[in-house]
């Protein structure tokens, strides 16, 4: 039985007890630091949503056109993942998610002089540019250090900065524009994007002193810690047989295919509900900036705690596939039960159904593809992935947008994202169990 297989339990061969250590230290050394990289990330990427209960208002904005600044994101975001990934396969993940941080934090502080609907939609599109290759380098990244078996834990741990990131930034957001509303004459919008970029810079810096690039270049690992690690990975690796090796041949495969029709339909239901978020708590009788940002934070710790308990138990059933497809129905189940609320109450309680099982589905998506994926594979397919996946990202807010300027209520809206998680969930079904159940 190879290293990678065995499970952890007391009294084993010591071997087990370094490997324990070995990936104890690992965690402690990169997934913080990482989920604090990635709760800056997606702030940034989704704090227009607060921005437009002031900005749209002041700019003249329609519920369309900011569902397309919202979502145009997206599209800087898909032309340049894939060469993104494959650049930071050849440089080193240290140097360019220091680089993408510490453009992105320009590109959002910029934000505060967004002047007219084109000023908007470029610098929407630029911000897309600059963070392309962040989320798939880092799943790239952390395949480098976990085998399969670990991942699933280690990637939802990695992307529960995405409630966290709401749990804290929402009422953050709230409160900044509520408080510096009128100081110096800017708008409470212009000073949240200018106070919540400067972070992005500040840890693009410090990731160029703080992250290794490989197991054998971290100095904080003794040589046998460093053998165990390299050896799960290499026997890992070598199990990948019928992994695409070249860049055409990973994007014409029908696999890849297929996991790009599952993400975009769970990205659409994820992002739908993240930037649409304030507004429905609005429209459901909440007023005030930061009482919208505390209501809103709701959903998103039963978020943070879905997350990691359905990590957890992927990873020690070795059961990928109806870990996915529950959480996506009774999301989508949340979208539907949404538009029959009678109350900010029951509203709250379908909406973080909703949040739980969307956004879950999210990292425990990952273990499907890195199941099969290696080497350029890898690099190119995460990235290809990721890239039309994330193109929901632009169509989902366009959409509810549009649906909800040609009907007058946001119920049609959250039809659109329940039915994108259903088909999601059939698809997943198609996968064979054995491909991905490790």
């Amino acid at each position: 039985m190879t290293l990678q297989t065995q499970a952890p339990v007391v009294g084993a061969h010591p071997a087990q007890t370094l490997e324990d250590r070995a990936y104890g230290k690992v965690f402690w050394r990169i997934v913080p630091f990482l989920m604090l990289c990635y709760v800056v990330a997606y702030l940034d990427r989704v704090n227009v949503g607060f921005a437009k209960l002031q900005m749209s208002s002041e700019l003249g904005l329609s519920e369309a056109a900011y569902g397309i600044g919202a979502g145009i994101f997206f599209i800087g975001y898909f032309l340049f993942e894939v060469p993104s990934n494959i650049i930071m396969n050849k440089v080193g993940a240290r140097v360019w998610i220091a680089r993408i941080m510490l453009t992105w934090g320009v590109i959002s502080a910029a934000f505060m002089f967004t002047s007219s609907e084109t000023v908007f939609y470029v610098l929407r599109f630029l911000l897309g540019v600059a963070e392309a290759g962040f989320f798939p380098g880092i799943i790239l990244y952390l395949t480098a250090w976990y085998p399969a078996h670990r991942r699933a834990r280690i990637i939802t741990t990695f992307m529960s900065a995405i409630p966290i990131s709401a749990i804290f930034g929402n009422p953050l957001s709230g409160l900044l524009m509520d408080s510096f509303h009128g100081t110096h004459g800017l708008s409470g919008w212009q000073w949240m994007f200018l106070i919540e970029a400067i972070p992005a810079i500040l840890f693009g810096v410090a990731t160029l002193f703080y992250l290794d690039d490989t197991i054998q270049g971290a100095k904080w690992l003794n040589d046998e810690e460093k053998g165990v690690l390299t050896a799960n990975i290499e026997a890992e690796n070598r199990a990948k047989t019928a992994s695409p090796h070249s860049i055409g041949a990973t994007l014409t495969d029908r696999r890849v295919w297929l996991m790009c029709l599952i993400y975009f339909c769970f990205v659409l239901g994820q992002y739908g509900l993240n930037f649409w978020m304030p507004t429905i708590v609005k429209a459901s009788g909440v007023s005030g900036n930061l009482n919208i940002g505390l209501i809103s934070a709701i959903p998103y710790i039963c978020t943070f705690v879905a997350m990691l308990a359905l990590g957890r138990s992927a990873d020690r059933l070795r059961e990928r596939r109806w870990h996915l497809v529950v959480p996506a129905l009774i999301a989508a189940g949340g979208f539907i039960a949404a538009t029959m609320a009678t109350s900010t109450t029951v509203s709250i309680v379908c909406l973080s159904l909703a949040a739980a099982g969307a956004i879950s589905c999210a990292p425990l998506f990952w273990s499907l593809p890195t199941a099969f994926l290696a080497g350029t594979g890898a690099a190119a397919g995460i990235a290809w992935i990721n890239s039309v996946g994330n193109l929901a990202g632009f169509l989902g807010p366009f959409l509810v947008g549009y649906l909800k300027d040609f009907t007058g209520t946001n119920s049609a809206g959250m039809y659109l994202l329940a039915a994108a998680l259903v088909i999601g969930s059939l698809a997943v079904l198609t996968v064979p169990a054995k491909t991905v159940n490790r």
